[in-house]
């Protein structure tokens, strides 16, 4: 589905990213993992071409990324950012309406079917009842389920997640990562950059740790998300216990342990 080689990205001349090499599969959950400033939203900037490539390829359903359209890519891969960037008025219907744009044709009329997917798109992120009201005018977290509802309503094969629940209370932390697994589990691809780590191990399949802009560990959860894996990436003492229901992994940090095990 997504293949990189030898994915540089700089800014400036610091380099972000280097030289990475990875895939992921058709249908897959993956989680992107790492300390801030390792790379992980570049890295999905750099799979939705918002930052250029300084060198090696990717390709999306075997074909180069530089041979998409903006068009083209979006009815390949939605994504949702860290933080909503919307400063005109926009109704929250209008905002999630934006994802049926590359599948119109001519002026870009919203269609029936636009507006109905639009509105289950809404349904599905909690969000139906702020249809009406004014994208400024509305939580953090509230905007930010709009902007999910937005990018599920692209439809598109692959969603690229960077930090998407981040804004959310934990109920809706939770509903929303349901929700992503539901839509995984009928062919939808995922890649989520996170920074809770207990939330990717009870969901994500695999886990790709970055530190210092490259892939530092690649594996299933049950693999990486170990006592080792995680004292290392993150430079702090890390015990890991079963959750009481599902069995998954999941961290607890020992506090006060920083400075002794960066030396390590």
């Amino acid at each position: 589905m997504i293949r990189a080689e030898g994915l540089i990205a700089r800014y400036g001349d610091r380099v972000v990213l280097d030289g990475l090499d990875f895939r992921i599969a058709k249908g897959e959950l993956v989680g992107l993992l790492g300390p801030n400033g390792s790379g992980k939203t570049t890295l999905l900037n750099c799979l939705s071409k918002v930052v250029p490539l300084h060198g090696g390829r990717v390709a999306v359903s075997g074909r180069d990324l530089s041979e998409y359209s903006s068009a083209e890519l979006a009815r390949v891969e939605a994504s949702v950012p860290q933080q909503l960037d919307i400063s005109f008025p926009f109704t929250c219907i209008e905002v999630v309406l934006m994802g049926r744009y590359p599948h119109q044709q001519g002026f870009g009329t919203d269609s029936e079917e636009d507006l109905d997917t639009a509105m289950e798109s809404m349904r599905l992120t909690d969000s139906l009842d702020l249809a009406k009201r004014p994208i400024t005018e509305i939580s953090g977290g509230e905007a930010q389920r709009v902007i999910i509802a937005r990018a599920l309503a692209q439809r598109a094969q692959v969603m690229l997640l960077d930090e998407a629940t981040a804004n959310l209370d934990v109920a809706h932390k939770t509903e929303m990562f349901d929700l992503f697994l539901e839509k995984n589990r009928q062919g939808t691809t995922f890649v989520c950059a996170m920074h809770d780590l207990n939330l990717a191990a009870l969901y994500c399949q695999r886990l790709v740790f970055l530190k210092h802009g490259r892939i530092a560990v690649d594996g299933s959860t049950v693999d990486t998300f170990t006592e080792e894996t995680l004292s290392s990436i993150y430079e702090t003492e890390v015990r890991i216990i079963q959750h009481p229901d599902t069995g998954a992994p999941q961290a607890m940090f020992v506090p006060g342990q920083r400075a002794s095990s960066g030396q390590m």
